[in-house]
């Protein structure tokens, strides 16, 4: 049997404080198994998401997280986390221009991933060794013997011993079983009051050869009714290459992303597409184009006084940890998973 469950629910939390659990987990010698909703392979790294053209496997896009922003004190307090990405050539110091970008504290260092966003989980994944299984989506967490019975839609149930939660919080209240007698009164009201943006995802995917006149890397757009971000995803990293194609993303602006969150991804395209095509009227034709929706973008309120995790069970274990316990960004996601496994030990 399995000592360890990590999952997300929805598919949308493949990230940084589930695979850093897992790479943690890992150290301590005990076994790690994950059901992920997601289609495949192709598709983790939840917000940290790397799309590939259909047509040139050297054309990607990175459809979530853009870049990686380091404070002074999180490059001091987890400079390890860094130092390893860095040396394994999955971080590089961002150095391509940006217009609009606000700079909210001195010292601040920014990076980017040459190989993709989803690079940093797809190393925290090798390097924990964790079992992941693909299209599985978790119904209910109860009790069963000395451990927790888990049940995925379309499935079979699996017991385990312990069973940590990184997904977003209102897909944690979604969860059936044993879990919302666990988490009542006070609990749920901080639980109920955790709120996220939501924004869409736009990539376009050229052939190799074509060239975006535009003279920057990425650009923030302010006041624009749809579109808040574009960035050329292979000037962002430094990798432009002649024998593959770029790539282009926009990210809506949150309340286009509210307005619109429950219309179908065809006509969201379509509305994106228009205004893009306003804003860069002489953009080339893509070879294709992918939307992605993002109905838990980044947390706005996060759960209060969690400080990165809430144990709703100690003995079995079970445990709620991710960026709507810390903040939405890789310091947030690390030190979340930092909390989870400091308490789990302690449990142990």
């Amino acid at each position: 049997m399995p000592c360890f469950e990590l999952f997300p629910l929805g598919g949308s939390h493949t990230g940084p404080s589930l695979t850093s659990c897992k790479y943690f987990i890992r150290q301590t010698e005990e076994d790690a198994t994950m059901p992920d909703r997601s289609a495949g392979p192709d598709r983790r790294g939840g917000r940290m998401c790397t799309s590939t053209s259909p047509a040139d496997p050297n054309c990607t896009a990175d459809l979530g997280a853009q870049y990686v922003t380091a404070t002074p004190y999180h490059i001091e307090t987890h400079g390890s986390f860094y130092a390893e990405l860095s040396s394994h050539g999955i971080l590089r110091p961002l150095v391509a221009p940006v217009e609009g970008m606000a700079m909210k504290e001195e010292g601040i260092r920014n990076f980017v991933t040459p190989k993709g966003a989803s690079s940093i989980v797809k190393h925290y994944l090798r390097e924990s060794g964790a079992e992941v299984s693909f299209g599985r989506q978790v119904t209910h967490v109860q009790r069963k013997g000395p451990g927790w019975e888990v049940c995925v839609k379309g499935g079979q149930a699996e017991s385990f011993d312990a069973v940590v939660l990184t997904v977003p919080v209102p897909q944690i209240l979604q969860l059936r079983g044993d879990v919302p007698s666990l988490i009542e009164g006070s609990l749920r009201q901080k639980l109920e009051a955790v709120s996220y943006s939501s924004r869409y995802a736009l990539g376009l995917f050229y052939k190799a050869g074509t060239q975006i006149n535009v003279p920057w890397a990425m650009k923030y757009f302010e006041g624009n009714s749809c579109i808040r971000f574009i960035s050329v995803d292979d000037r962002k990293r430094d990798t432009e290459s002649p024998s593959s194609g770029p790539s282009l993303v926009a990210h809506t602006c949150v309340t286009f992303g509210l307005n619109h969150l429950e219309m179908a991804e065809g006509e969201v395209k379509t509305l994106i597409m228009a205004e893009l095509q306003k804003i860069l009227p002489c953009l080339p034709e893509p070879a294709s184009v992918e939307v992605r929706r993002w109905r838990y973008s980044q947390v706005v309120n996060v759960v209060d006084g969690s400080l990165g995790q809430i144990t709703l069970h100690l003995s079995p274990f079970l445990v709620c940890g991710g960026d709507g316990f810390t903040q939405s960004n890789f310091d947030g996601c690390i030190e979340s998973a930092l909390r989870v496994v400091e308490i789990l030990k302690s449990s142990l």
